[in-house]
């Protein structure tokens, strides 16, 4: 399968991990638009029982505005999710949509340059969230 997220696991039970991704977000400048609840979810619509996980729709309105700018169908892909998965009692995974390769989609010329330079600006404080993670006490990085 291709990678398509960056990810770090730390050592962390679950809620404090989404509390930590949280502020992280906001240091990084995102706000968070969309929550949702996989486990609440898949419990009422399928009745099955899944490990804690919330997908965070994390949006930098400033980088939002100039995607828009370049190429209005980009919206389609907003926000950035962020996904938060608990793993056991003391381990949570920390999950984002790659945006490089969300730009795979952009195609070439200068709207491809203008929305890959958006990209690289968004996955910078992506990755800057997921070191800040790891530097309260993760255990595994990867990009």
């Amino acid at each position: 399968m291709a990678d398509y997220t960056m990810r770090t696991t730390v050592p962390r039970p679950y809620e404090e991990t989404v509390a930590a991704v949280r502020a992280e977000l906001v240091e990084a400048g995102f706000g968070v638009l969309t929550e949702i609840d996989l486990r609440a979810t898949l419990k009422a619509k399928l009745d099955v029982d899944v490990a804690p996980q919330v997908i965070l729709g994390a949006c930098r309105p400033q980088l939002a505005h100039q995607a828009l700018q370049v190429e209005p169908s980009i919206a389609a892909m907003l926000p950035c999710n962020v996904v938060v998965r608990g793993v056991d009692e003391t381990t949570t995974v920390v999950e984002a949509f790659d945006p490089d390769v969300m730009m795979s989609f952009a195609g070439d010329g200068e709207a491809g340059e203008a929305l890959r330079s958006v990209a690289t600006d968004a996955r910078a404080r992506l990755t800057a969230v997921l070191t800040a993670l790891t530097t309260l006490d993760a255990v595994e990085v990867g990009a």
